[in-house]
């Protein structure tokens, strides 16, 4: 890997990144909607993982839209965050499939969450750099991620998946 010399760098290393992340999440956001019992959860997983899928396509056409190779670039964070995923949501043991879901949500949410913020920094720095197209596209893969976490909360709270697992 190069030095990072400036923000241009920083922004583009950051692209690569968060590729990585969503092409590290897509499977096992499958995984987890294949666990999920509650059937609303199962829908919005898999909804989740098209929408991972449609941020992944977005940040390789960034990346190649300044030259770059998208998966020269591996997401540490998002490794641990998927293993966490796999440990505590479908490893584990859980005395009913109530309980389950209510992990599976959590251990979405923490993948969701770091996407969240790549997102988030790499549109600021887009538009510190004066990249419009490219904060519009960070812009739509921002709230199209936060959709689907709030979906997440609204099976947990509203949908009763929280006090199912009691």
């Amino acid at each position: 890997m190069a030095a990072i010399k400036n923000l241009k760098d920083l922004y583009l290393d950051g692209v690569k990144d968060l590729y990585s992340a969503c092409k590290q999440a897509v499977p096992v956001t499958e995984e987890l909607a294949a666990a999920a019992k509650n059937a609303d959860l199962k829908q919005a997983l898999e909804a989740s993982a098209k929408g991972t899928r449609d941020g992944m396509a977005q940040m390789e056409k960034l990346a190649r839209s300044h030259g770059e190779d998208a998966s020269g670039e591996h997401c540490k964070g998002m490794e641990g965050l998927v293993t966490e995923a796999r440990k505590h949501a479908l490893e584990a043991e859980f005395a009913d499939d109530e309980v389950q879901d209510a992990a599976i949500i959590a251990q979405y949410q923490r993948l969701a969450h770091y996407a969240i913020t790549g997102y988030g920094t790499l549109k600021a720095w887009a538009k510190r750099l004066d990249l419009a197209e490219d904060a519009k596209v960070l812009d739509e893969c921002t709230a199209s991620t936060y959709e689907g976490d709030e979906d997440m909360t609204k099976i947990a709270v509203k949908g009763g998946v929280n006090k199912a697992a009691l």
